[in-house]
């Protein structure tokens, strides 16, 4: 396999030992699966390369045995190999058509043979399938919090470009306040309308987990990835929503505190020690902590209140989201232990 391009266009073929084009060299890219097979792609849109490739199989002796119809493929294993299209995951054979006689999984990913057994991992999922398509395991989707609330794994994928899980509540004894709720982790999720047929200049991944459950108060982290095509790496974010699931507030940082508690400088003052005395934050940009705002990211847990800084905030990105413990202990004189938010799990 050979690149002749000589900018950020690619020009792959495939060349004998003798040098000679078996291949012209005119594809975006060309992948070896093994068995003597290959996938060759050409750009999925010519003016944006870097948007990647759809495939066709081939093999090395430069035949083009399909349509360019693939957005991956994996490698061969006894005459089989995963794929899939904007819609499915199959298996394909050597000719580079679809199996028929065995499962075809909606959404992108990849299929295992495991013994009699097919292994599946596709949209960030995994499960277990028969040969006949039938499914035998697969990851819990409903939480349990108690005998009362639970939270449930949804699923938006408007293209192959932009996949969401977000949590959807059930229990709430308020049905107005659970559906409020409820529409506002959607938004809080990313979810937003998308063409299905747009190729989008970035992709877009997005997954939620419970990160503390106590009383009447749900702490969950909201969580995607973001990648520009092209881009040198692509951008985290993380929030997360405090839900009270009896009245269905989703408290502030502010609601912790005392009225006219100055908890800003109170809670500055100890992570800027923290920085100071705690090798462990040496990797904070000199001079960048000015302190916390008043709605910064913050999550809290049984014993302690946690801060934390996105990405390039105080610090270089190879470092993620530096945060910050502080004991409720270190600030007691301030919390409002009669208010809502503190009620709502202790």
């Amino acid at each position: 396999m050979v690149n002749i391009s000589e900018n950020y266009t690619n020009q792959y073929g495939i060349i004998d030992k003798k040098g000679n084009y078996i291949l012209k060299p005119q594809y975006n890219e060309i992948k070896p699966l093994g068995e003597n097979m290959v996938a060759i792609g050409k750009v999925i849109d010519a003016e944006k390369p870097y948007i990647g490739s759809k495939y066709a199989i081939g093999d090395m002796n430069g035949n083009i045995l399909t349509d360019f119809i693939y957005y991956n493929v994996s490698n061969y294993k006894n005459g089989l190999a995963s794929a899939n299209d904007d819609k499915n995951t199959f298996f394909i054979d050597k000719s580079g058509n679809i199996v028929k006689n065995l499962p075809i999984v909606k959404g992108s990913g990849t299929l295992d043979l495991e013994g009699d057994l097919i292994k599946a991992y596709v949209d960030f999922r995994t499960s277990y399938l028969t040969r006949d398509g039938k499914v035998i395991w697969e990851q819990n989707k409903i939480i349990p919090l108690n005998n009362q609330y639970s939270v449930i794994e949804e699923k938006y994928k408007p293209n192959r470009d932009c996949l969401v899980y977000y949590p959807e509540l059930q229990g709430m004894e308020g049905k107005a306040e659970e559906k409020k709720a409820n529409a506002k982790l959607k938004e809080l999720s990313k979810v937003k309308p998308i063409d299905s047929n747009a190729n989008l200049d970035y992709n877009y991944v997005g997954d939620f987990s419970v990160e503390f459950f106590k009383k009447q108060l749900l702490v969950l982290k909201l969580y995607g990835y973001e990648y520009h095509f092209g881009a040198a790496h692509g951008m985290s974010n993380e929030i997360y929503p405090h839900i009270d699931l009896v009245s269905g507030t989703f408290y502030q940082l502010k609601d912790l505190f005392k009225q006219g508690s100055d908890y800003v400088k109170v809670i500055s003052e100890i992570i800027g020690e923290q920085i100071k005395n705690n090798k462990e934050y040496s990797y904070v940009f000199p001079d960048a902590y000015k302190g916390i705002k008043e709605d910064q990211p913050f999550y809290v847990k049984e014993y302690a209140l946690y801060i934390y800084f996105y990405p390039y905030d105080i610090a270089p990105y190879v470092a993620g989201f530096p945060t910050f413990k502080i004991p409720y202990t270190e600030i007691m004189n301030i919390i409002d232990t009669k208010g809502d938010f503190w009620g709502s799990f202790h």
